[in-house]
C-alpha cells in the first residue's frame, strides 16, 4: 500500500518525476536547462572533480599515515565507489533529471529521506568547495611567491587559522612556557595576526582573498552557462592530465624500490587512517548525475561517464601513490603539496614549479564541477516545494539556475575568507558516504532482483548465500590478521575504559548490527549482492570517520530537520491536495 500524501515517507513516482520537467527534450525544455553535454564532456567533468585536491594535497597526509600501502586503500575505496557508481548509473538511466541522490531517494525511501540526503549533499558540495578554495589559495600564493609577486600573509590566510595560532602562542607566553613548544603553524598564525592591520576592538584584517576571488570567478562562469562551463572544464582536465602523465613518466626514473619497504609500516590501522582523505578524493563522481537535464542522452551517457571517470582516476591515483612513496620515504610526505615536494627533494625544481602551476588549474576545475552540482540540487528541491520557489528560477538567456547559483557562490566564497579547512574534510566525506549508502539502499528498494527495464541496471547476483558467506569470511580474516584491534574493540565496547572509550565504538556497534540485519534479509529475500555490498562498504567507511564527525553530522541534520518541518513539509507539492 503506497504512503499517503500526509506521510513523511510519501514517494514520487518515476513517471511524475520525468514529467517535471519533461526528461526527453532534445535541446532546451521550456523554462528548463540547456542540453549540451556528451559522454566525453561528462567523463571530463568526473575527472575534473576527482583529480584535484586528493592528488595534489590530501594524498600526502594519507601516505604519511599508511605508507606505500595507501595505494591499496585507493583500490579499496574505488571498489566501494564502483558499487555506488553502478547504483547511481541505474538511477540516472531510470530517472534522468537533476537532483542526484536527492531525487533517487525521493523515488525509493520517500520525502523525509530525500530531504535528509538533499541537506547532506548541500553540506558535501558547499563544505567540500570551501576546502578546495582554501587549498587553491595556498597553491596560488606559493606560485606567485615563486615569480616574485608577494601577497601579504594576512590577505591570504583564513581568519580562523591565524587566530587559532595567535591564541595558542599567547597561552604559552602567559603560562611562561618557551615558544619552542608551539608548532610552526601556531607561530605563523601568531605572526600573521600581529602583522595584520587592526580594524576595531582588537579585530584584525585577516582574510583569504584568493580563495574568495576564485570562488566568485568560478560562480560567474557557472552562472553564464553550461556550454561555457563544459568548455572550461575540458581544457582544465586536458592540462592537468598532461601534467599527471609527465609526473608519472619522469618520477618513475627516480623511484627507489627500497622506499616501498615496509609496505604497510603502521598496519591496517595506519592505512585506514587515510580513509577520509582518500575518499575525499573520490567524492566528485556523483556530481555528474546532477547534470542529467543538461545531457544530450542522459540514459545512455551518464552510466558510461561515471564508470569511465572512476576507472581512469583510480589507475592514476594508484600509480601516483606508488611513484610518490617510491621517490622519497613515506615519512617525508606529510606536506600540503606532496607532488611539488618530491620533485624538489630529488633535485628537479623546475618540474616542481610545473606541478604547482598545474595544481592551480586542477583545483579550479574541482571548484567548477562542485559549483555546477550544488545549484541543481537546490533547483530540484525547490521544484518539489521543499525550498522556496525562487531557488528554481531559470535564467531566460543562460538557461541556468540563476538564484541558486548565486546563493551557492555566497555560501562558499564568504566562509572561505575565514575558515580553517582542516576542520571540514571529514565532515564532507561523511555526507558523501551517507549519500552513497542511500543510493545503494534505494536500488534494493526499487529493483532488488534486477528486473528493471532501464537502459542500464546493476547486474543481479543472488546474495542469499553469498552475503552471509562474505561476512563470515571477513570476520574470520579480522580475527586471524587483526586480532589485537578486535580485542581492543571488545574491551572498549564492554566499557573497559568507561563511557569515553565506549562512545567511540558506537558507530562500529551500529554497523555490526546492520551487517547481521542485511545478512538475514539477503538470505530471506534473495537481495541483489552488489547494491548490498555497496551499502555495507559505505557504512563501514563511515565508521572510520570518528564519533566527533558523526556528532557534527547529526547536528547538521537536526538543523535541516527544523527547516523541513518548518517549511518543506507544509509546502511540499506532493503533500498538496492536488497531488492526490
Amino acid at each position: 500500500m503506497p504512503p499517503s500524501n500526509n506521510s513523511l515517507f510519501r514517494r514520487k513516482t518515476i513517471a511524475a518525476i520525468l514529467q517535471n520537467p519533461p526528461a526527453d527534450h532534445d535541446l532546451v525544455t521550456p523554462g528548463g536547462l540547456a542540453r549540451h553535454l556528451s559522454v566525453r564532456d561528462l567523463t571530463a567533468l568526473g575527472i575534473a572533480a576527482i583529480i584535484g585536491a586528493g592528488i595534489f594535497s590530501t594524498i600526502g597526509k594519507a601516505s604519511l599515515d599508511g605508507g606505500p600501502a595507501v595505494s591499496l586503500l585507493f583500490v579499496f575505496t574505488a571498489v566501494a565507489c564502483a558499487f555506488s557508481a553502478l547504483c547511481y548509473a541505474q538511477f540516472a538511466a531510470t530517472v534522468p533529471v537533476s537532483g542526484s541522490a536527492y531525487t533517487y531517494a525521493y523515488t525509493s525511501f520517500g520525502e523525509l529521506a530525500a530531504w535528509i540526503i538533499g541537506w547532506a549533499l548541500i553540506m558535501e558540495y558547499a563544505v567540500g568547495n570551501i576546502v578546495v578554495a582554501i587549498s587553491w589559495s595556498d597553491y596560488f600564493t606559493g606560485l606567485l611567491d615563486g615569480i616574485g609577486i608577494h601577497i601579504p600573509a594576512y590577505l591570504s590566510t583564513g581568519t580562523q587559522s591565524a587566530h587559532i595560532g595567535y591564541t595558542a602562542v599567547m597561552e604559552l607566553m602567559q603560562a611562561g612556557k618557551p615558544l619552542s613548544e608551539a608548532t610552526e603553524a601556531q607561530l605563523a598564525g601568531y605572526q600573521i595576526w600581529n602583522s595584520a592591520p587592526e580594524l576595531f576592538g582588537g579585530l584584525r584584517l585577516v582574510a583569504d582573498l584568493p580563495a574568495f576571488t576564485i570562488t566568485v570567478l568560478i560562480t560567474a562562469l557557472v552562472y553564464i552557462g553550461i556550454k561555457e562551463s563544459k568548455t572550461a572544464s575540458n581544457i582544465l582536465v586536458l592540462l592537468k592530465l598532461v601534467v599527471v602523465f609527465v609526473v608519472i613518466a619522469v618520477g618513475a626514473f627516480y623511484v627507489q624500490p627500497a622506499n616501498w619497504s615496509p609496505f604497510a609500516p603502521n598496519g591496517v590501522g595506519g592505512v585506514l587512517k587515510g580513509v577520509s582523505a582518500v575518499f575525499f578524493a573520490y567524492i566528485g563522481f556523483d556530481a555528474i548525475s546532477t547534470t542529467a537535464e543538461e545531457c544530450r542522452n542522459p540514459q545512455r551517457d551518464l552510466p558510461k561517464a561515471m564508470m569511465y571517470a572512476l576507472i581512469i582516476c583510480t589507475v592514476l591515483y594508484v600509480v601516483i601513490t606508488l611513484v610518490l612513496t617510491g621517490m622519497v620515504p613515506y615519512t617525508k610526505l606529510g606536506v600540503g603539496d606532496p607532488l611539488s615536494f618530491v620533485f624538489a627533494e630529488v633535485g628537479l625544481p623546475k618540474l616542481s614549479g610545473l606541478v604547482a602551476v598545474s595544481a592551480v588549474f586542477a583545483m579550479a576545475s574541482v571548484l567548477l564541477v562542485f559549483q555546477l552540482g550544488q545549484p541543481r540540487i537546490w533547483l530540484t528541491m525547490s521544484r518539489d516545494g521543499l525550498l522556496p520557489r525562487v531557488f528554481s528560477t531559470i535564467h531566460p538567456r543562460f538557461h541556468t539556475p540563476s538564484f541558486s547559483t548565486i546563493v551557492t557562490g555566497f555560501f562558499v566564497a564568504v566562509p572561505a575568507l575565514f575558515l580553517n579547512m582542516d576542520l571540514v574534510v571529514d565532515l564532507t566525506s561523511i555526507g558523501t558516504l551517507f549519500a552513497f549508502a542511500l543510493v545503494c539502499g534505494g536500488i534494493l528498494i526499487i529493483d532488488p532482483y534486477g528486473r528493471s527495464e532501464a537502459r542500464f541496471k546493476v547486474p543481479y547476483i543472488n546474495g542469499q548465500l553469498l552475503m552471509p558467506l562474505i561476512l563470515l569470511v571477513a570476520a574470520a580474516l579480522l580475527f586471524v590478521y587483526n586480532r589485537e584491534q578486535v580485542n581492543d574493540f571488545f574491551r572498549l565496547a564492554s566499557f573497559g575504559e568507561g563511557y569515553e572509550g565506549f562512545r567511540h565504538q558506537i558507530p562500529m556497534l551500529v554497523f555490526l548490527l546492520l551487517c547481521l540485519a542485511l545478512a538475514w534479509l539477503s538470505f530471506r529475500k534473495r537481495l541483489s549482492l552488489l547494491p548490498t555490498l555497496g551499502l555495507l562498504i559505505n557504512l563501514y567507511l563511515m565508521t572510520q570517520l570518528g564519533i566527533n564527525n558523526w556528532t557534527m553530522f547529526f547536528i547538521w541534520l537536526l538543523i535541516g530537520l527544523v527547516i523541513y518541518f518548518g517549511y518543506g513539509y507544509k509546502n511540499s507539492k506532493l503533500g498538496q491536495p492536488a497531488a492526490a
